[in-house]
Protein backbone atom coordinates (compact mmCIF):
# COMPACT_ATOMS: atom_id res chain seq x y z
CA UNK A 1 0.00 0.00 0.00
CA UNK A 2 1.62 3.26 -0.54
CA UNK A 3 1.82 5.72 1.95
CA UNK A 4 -0.89 8.41 -0.35
CA UNK A 5 -3.62 5.23 0.38
CA UNK A 6 -2.94 6.07 4.00
CA UNK A 7 -5.48 8.89 4.50
CA UNK A 8 -8.25 6.77 3.37
CA UNK A 9 -10.07 9.92 0.65
CA UNK A 10 -9.43 12.14 3.21
CA UNK A 11 -6.39 13.14 1.79
CA UNK A 12 -7.64 17.25 0.94
CA UNK A 13 -8.22 17.48 3.99
CA UNK A 14 -4.70 16.08 5.29
CA UNK A 15 -3.40 18.52 2.44
CA UNK A 16 -5.09 21.81 4.24
CA UNK A 17 -4.22 20.97 7.78
CA UNK A 18 -0.62 20.75 6.86
CA UNK A 19 -0.67 24.11 4.90
CA UNK A 20 -2.70 25.75 7.87
CA UNK A 21 -0.35 24.61 10.00
CA UNK A 22 3.03 25.49 8.12
CA UNK A 23 1.14 29.09 7.42
CA UNK A 24 0.82 29.69 11.12
CA UNK A 25 4.38 28.43 11.44
CA UNK A 26 5.98 30.32 9.43
CA UNK A 27 3.74 32.52 6.94
CA UNK A 28 3.59 32.12 3.39
CA UNK A 29 6.83 32.00 2.68
CA UNK A 30 6.18 29.00 4.35
CA UNK A 31 3.98 27.24 2.04
CA UNK A 32 5.18 25.05 -0.85
CA UNK A 33 2.65 22.23 -2.37
CA UNK A 34 5.97 19.63 -1.43
CA UNK A 35 6.07 21.02 2.02
CA UNK A 36 2.16 20.59 2.65
CA UNK A 37 2.74 16.60 0.94
CA UNK A 38 5.55 16.11 3.38
CA UNK A 39 3.92 17.41 6.70
CA UNK A 40 0.99 15.56 5.17
CA UNK A 41 3.03 11.93 4.72
CA UNK A 42 2.22 11.34 1.22
CA UNK A 43 4.14 11.67 -1.96
CA UNK A 44 4.83 15.34 -3.90
CA UNK A 45 2.49 14.31 -6.92
CA UNK A 46 -0.37 13.61 -4.46
CA UNK A 47 -1.59 17.21 -3.98
CA UNK A 48 -2.27 17.38 -7.58
CA UNK A 49 -5.50 14.99 -6.96
CA UNK A 50 -7.10 17.46 -5.45
CA UNK A 51 -5.57 21.07 -6.25
CA UNK A 52 -4.47 22.37 -9.51
CA UNK A 53 -1.45 24.26 -8.02
CA UNK A 54 -0.13 26.27 -5.34
CA UNK A 55 -3.29 28.86 -5.95
CA UNK A 56 -5.88 26.33 -5.42
CA UNK A 57 -4.62 25.59 -2.31
CA UNK A 58 -3.95 28.96 -1.12
CA UNK A 59 -7.43 29.87 -1.61
CA UNK A 60 -8.58 26.62 0.29
CA UNK A 61 -6.44 27.60 3.02
CA UNK A 62 -8.16 31.08 3.41
CA UNK A 63 -11.44 29.52 3.08
CA UNK A 64 -10.88 27.16 6.39
CA UNK A 65 -9.47 30.88 7.74
CA UNK A 66 -12.60 31.88 7.24
CA UNK A 67 -14.37 29.06 8.47
CA UNK A 68 -12.19 28.81 11.72
CA UNK A 69 -13.00 32.87 11.92
CA UNK A 70 -16.94 32.91 11.66
CA UNK A 71 -16.48 29.71 14.57
CA UNK A 72 -14.71 32.32 16.74
CA UNK A 73 -17.14 35.14 16.40
CA UNK A 74 -19.74 32.81 17.04
CA UNK A 75 -18.59 31.16 19.70
CA UNK A 76 -17.59 34.46 21.96
CA UNK A 77 -21.55 35.66 20.83
CA UNK A 78 -23.12 32.36 21.69
CA UNK A 79 -26.12 33.37 24.56
CA UNK A 80 -25.82 36.63 24.32
CA UNK A 81 -29.02 38.51 23.42
CA UNK A 82 -28.73 42.61 24.36
CA UNK A 83 -27.84 44.33 21.08
CA UNK A 84 -24.72 45.83 21.68
CA UNK A 85 -22.91 43.10 24.11
CA UNK A 86 -23.72 40.84 21.00
CA UNK A 87 -22.10 42.70 18.69
CA UNK A 88 -19.04 43.71 20.89
CA UNK A 89 -18.77 39.73 21.39
CA UNK A 90 -18.51 39.45 17.83
CA UNK A 91 -15.62 42.61 17.94
CA UNK A 92 -14.10 40.65 20.46
CA UNK A 93 -14.08 37.14 18.67
CA UNK A 94 -12.80 39.18 15.57
CA UNK A 95 -10.21 40.04 17.08
CA UNK A 96 -9.09 37.02 18.86
CA UNK A 97 -8.88 35.20 16.14
CA UNK A 98 -6.76 37.54 14.79
CA UNK A 99 -4.54 37.32 17.94
CA UNK A 100 -4.34 33.40 17.99
CA UNK A 101 -4.00 33.11 14.28
CA UNK A 102 -1.99 36.57 13.19
CA UNK A 103 -0.37 34.63 10.38
CA UNK A 104 -4.23 33.66 8.83
CA UNK A 105 -5.73 36.64 9.43
CA UNK A 106 -2.88 38.61 7.60
CA UNK A 107 -3.00 36.40 4.76
CA UNK A 108 -6.93 36.04 4.25
CA UNK A 109 -7.22 39.60 3.52
CA UNK A 110 -4.96 39.64 0.94
CA UNK A 111 -6.34 39.82 -2.92
CA UNK A 112 -6.26 36.61 -4.72
CA UNK A 113 -5.25 36.23 -8.35
CA UNK A 114 -7.69 38.40 -10.40
CA UNK A 115 -8.01 35.27 -13.02
CA UNK A 116 -10.14 33.19 -10.85
CA UNK A 117 -9.84 30.39 -13.45
CA UNK A 118 -6.52 29.19 -11.67
CA UNK A 119 -8.61 28.40 -8.64
CA UNK A 120 -10.73 24.48 -8.63
CA UNK A 121 -14.43 25.58 -9.10
CA UNK A 122 -15.20 23.46 -5.40
CA UNK A 123 -12.29 25.59 -3.66
CA UNK A 124 -13.49 29.26 -5.03
CA UNK A 125 -17.44 28.36 -4.32
CA UNK A 126 -15.91 27.27 -0.79
CA UNK A 127 -14.49 30.12 -0.44
CA UNK A 128 -17.38 32.32 -1.62
CA UNK A 129 -19.60 30.48 1.11
CA UNK A 130 -16.83 31.04 4.16
CA UNK A 131 -16.41 33.98 3.49
CA UNK A 132 -19.99 35.48 3.31
CA UNK A 133 -20.69 33.82 6.39
CA UNK A 134 -17.97 35.47 7.92
CA UNK A 135 -19.24 38.55 7.16
CA UNK A 136 -22.33 37.66 8.18
CA UNK A 137 -21.75 37.56 11.23
CA UNK A 138 -21.52 40.84 11.24
CA UNK A 139 -24.14 42.13 9.38
CA UNK A 140 -26.38 40.77 11.53
CA UNK A 141 -25.10 42.05 14.57
CA UNK A 142 -25.34 45.56 13.24
CA UNK A 143 -28.36 45.22 12.37
CA UNK A 144 -30.57 46.10 15.70
CA UNK A 145 -28.92 49.59 14.99
CA UNK A 146 -30.42 52.57 13.53
CA UNK A 147 -28.58 52.99 9.86
CA UNK A 148 -25.94 56.51 9.90
CA UNK A 149 -28.03 58.87 8.03
CA UNK A 150 -30.34 56.76 7.22
CA UNK A 151 -27.88 54.67 4.41
CA UNK A 152 -27.96 50.92 4.92
CA UNK A 153 -24.88 48.86 5.15
CA UNK A 154 -23.53 52.26 7.15
CA UNK A 155 -23.04 50.69 10.45
CA UNK A 156 -21.58 47.38 9.33
CA UNK A 157 -19.00 49.03 7.45
CA UNK A 158 -17.87 51.43 9.88
CA UNK A 159 -17.43 48.50 12.33
CA UNK A 160 -16.19 46.69 10.21
CA UNK A 161 -13.24 49.26 9.66
CA UNK A 162 -12.95 50.13 13.29
CA UNK A 163 -12.33 46.43 14.33
CA UNK A 164 -10.11 45.65 11.60
CA UNK A 165 -7.85 48.49 11.87
CA UNK A 166 -8.12 47.56 15.45
CA UNK A 167 -6.64 44.29 14.61
CA UNK A 168 -4.27 45.71 12.18
CA UNK A 169 -2.66 47.55 14.54
CA UNK A 170 -2.45 46.07 17.66
CA UNK A 171 -2.81 42.37 17.40
CA UNK A 172 0.67 41.77 16.17
CA UNK A 173 2.82 44.72 17.74
CA UNK A 174 4.03 43.28 21.03
CA UNK A 175 2.06 45.29 23.88
CA UNK A 176 2.59 48.84 24.17
CA UNK A 177 4.86 49.19 21.41
CA UNK A 178 2.87 51.19 18.95
CA UNK A 179 3.26 54.97 17.97
CA UNK A 180 -0.66 54.96 20.16
CA UNK A 181 1.23 53.43 23.35
CA UNK A 182 -0.88 51.00 25.18
CA UNK A 183 -4.27 49.75 22.91
CA UNK A 184 -7.54 51.27 24.75
CA UNK A 185 -9.99 47.90 24.82
CA UNK A 186 -11.96 47.84 22.09
CA UNK A 187 -14.91 48.13 24.09
CA UNK A 188 -14.01 51.89 24.94
CA UNK A 189 -13.90 52.85 21.33
CA UNK A 190 -17.04 50.97 19.87
CA UNK A 191 -19.68 53.99 19.48
CA UNK A 192 -22.85 53.38 21.06
CA UNK A 193 -25.17 53.10 18.22
CA UNK A 194 -28.20 54.31 18.75
CA UNK A 195 -31.48 51.08 18.02
CA UNK A 196 -34.14 51.53 15.78
CA UNK A 197 -37.23 52.32 16.54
Amino acid sequence: MSKDKHHHGDLREALIKAGVELMEAGGPAALSLRKCAARAGVSHAAPAHHFNGIVSLKAAIVARSYKIFTETMQAHRANITEPRARLLAICEGYLSFARSHTALFQFMFQPLPKDHAQINPPILAELEQHSTRAYSELEQACAPFAPMGGRAGGIEVMVWSLVHGYAMLFTSAPEGRTPAGMPPDFADILPAFPLKK
